[in-house]
C-alpha cells in the first residue's frame, strides 16, 4: 500500500532497519541518563542544527508531540495572553488548548503570537514573507507550529522564537516524538516567568537538554531513529528545492490535466497554498468514490479534515515519498 496520508504518513523504508539495530544493540534498554544515551541525544541535536540549518544560538529539545508544545508555550512562555490568528482546524485547536491554560484576559497586552505555518487541515501555509511582516508588526515572542512542514521546506528561523513539529510527517518517522526549537529570547522570557509547576516546564526541559539529558524517560527508540534519519537525509536546502518542485508539479497537474474532472484545488490563491499538503475538493460522493477506488489500486489518499472532512482529500508531499510513487498516483488519477 502506497500512502499519501498527511500524517502519520509514509516512513523512510530504512526506519525498519534502524529500529532493528536499536534492539540488537541494546539502545532501547539504555538508561536515559547514561553516557551512551546522552551521546545519542547530543548527536541528534547536532544533526538537527546541521541538516535543518538551525542557528547555533537556538536551543533544541525533544518532547512527545506538537500538542505538548502547545501546552509548553502556554505554561512557560505566556505571561499575560497569547494571540492566535488562524485559518484552519489545527490553529483553532491550538487557541482552544492555550486559552484553557492561560485565559485571554488582555489580548492587547499579548506577549506571544502563535502561528500555524502549515495548516494540515486545508493545505494552506504562511510564507516566510508573511511571517517577516508579523515579525515587524509584533514586538514580543512568536511561536510557530510547523508540524507538516519542518524538514520539508527551509525556514528563516530568525522570524520566530519558538518552532516545533512532530516527526510523523516530513521527518518520515513514526509518531511519538516532537522537535522543539527555541531562541535565546524565548529562554529569557521563560526565565522571567519562572514557571516550574509542570513535568514539561520549559526551564526544566532546558536544564536537562543543556546536559543532553531528558527530564523524564523519553521515547529512546524514536530519538535514535531520528538520529539515523538525519544522518541519511540531504541538507534542507536541497530538500526544499525538491519539495517545492513537486508541489508546483502537483498544482499544475490539478489545474491543467484534471480541469475537466469533478475535482479542483481547495485553495485558489497560489500564494497561500501549502508546499507539503495538497488539498483537493469535490462533491462528497465523488470524493468518497475516488478514495475507495484508490484503495483498490493500493493507494491511500488522505481524508479531509474538520469543515472539509467529506468534501476534500489530501495528498502529502513529504520527502519520504518517492517520485515513482507520485507517478503511480498521478497515473491513477488520470485514468480514474
Amino acid at each position: 500500500m502506497i500512502t499519501f496520508y498527511p500524517g502519520p504518513s509514509k516512513v523512510y523504508p530504512q526506519v525498519a532497519d534502524y529500529a532493528a539495530d536499536a534492539v540488537r544493540q541494546g539502545i532501547v534498554s539504555l538508561n536515559h541518563r547514561s553516557a551512551g544515551f546522552m551521546d545519542i541525544v547530543k548527536e541528534t541535536v547536532r544533526l538537527l542544527h546541521e541538516k535543518l540549518d538551525i542557528p547555533a544560538d537556538y536551543h533544541i529539545a525533544l518532547v512527545s508531540s506538537a500538542t505538548e508544545c502547545w501546552e509548553i508555550v502556554a505554561q512557560s512562555l505566556t505571561a499575560v495572553s497569547s494571540l492566535h490568528p488562524y485559518n484552519g482546524a489545527f490553529g483553532k485547536k491550538w487557541a482552544e488548548y492555550a486559552y484553557k491554560i492561560k485565559p485571554p484576559i488582555s489580548l492587547s497586552d499579548a506577549d506571544v503570537l502563535c502561528i500555524v505555518q502549515n495548516e494540515t487541515s486545508n493545505g494552506t501555509q504562511v510564507s516566510m514573507e508573511t511571517l517577516a511582516q508579523f515579525r515587524r508588526d509584533f514586538s514580543a515572542l512568536i511561536a510557530v507550529d510547523a508540524v507538516s512542514s519542518m524538514a520539508g521546506v527551509k525556514f528563516d528561523w530568525s522570524l520566530a522564537d519558538v518552532w516545533f513539529a512532530s516527526v510523523q510527517k516530513c521527518f518520515g518517522l513514526p509518531a511519538g516524538l516532537a522537535v522543539l526549537v527555541y531562541s535565546p529570547a524565548a529562554l529569557k522570557q521563560a526565565e522571567e516567568i519562572g514557571e516550574s509547576a509542570h513535568y514539561n516546564s520549559l526551564l526544566f526541559i532546558h536544564e536537562n537538554f543543556s546536559k543532553f539529558q531528558t527530564p523524564y524517560t523519553p521515547n529512546g527508540l524514536g530519538i535514535y531513529m531520528l538520529m539515523r534519519v538525519l544522518q541519511q537525509i540531504p541538507p534542507i536546502g536541497l530538500v526544499d528545492g525538491i519539495t517545492k518542485r513537486r508541489a508546483a508539479d502537483w498544482y499544475t497537474f490539478f489545474e491543467k490535466e484534471m480541469s475537466s474532472t469533478p475535482f479542483r484545488l481547495l485553495i485558489n490563491d497560489p500564494a497561500t497554498r501549502s508546499d507539503t499538503v495538497i488539498a483537493v475538493q469535490g462533491d462528497e460522493q465523488e470524493v468518497a468514490n475516488v478514495k475507495k477506488a484508490a484503495q483498490h489500486k493500493g493507494i491511500t489518499l488522505g481524508n479531509g479534515y474538520g469543515d472539509w472532512k467529506s468534501t476534500t482529500f489530501r495528498i502529502a508531499n513529504f520527502p519520504a515519498i518517492t517520485d515513482e510513487e507520485i507517478g503511480t498516483l498521478t497515473q491513477f488519477l488520470r485514468s480514474y
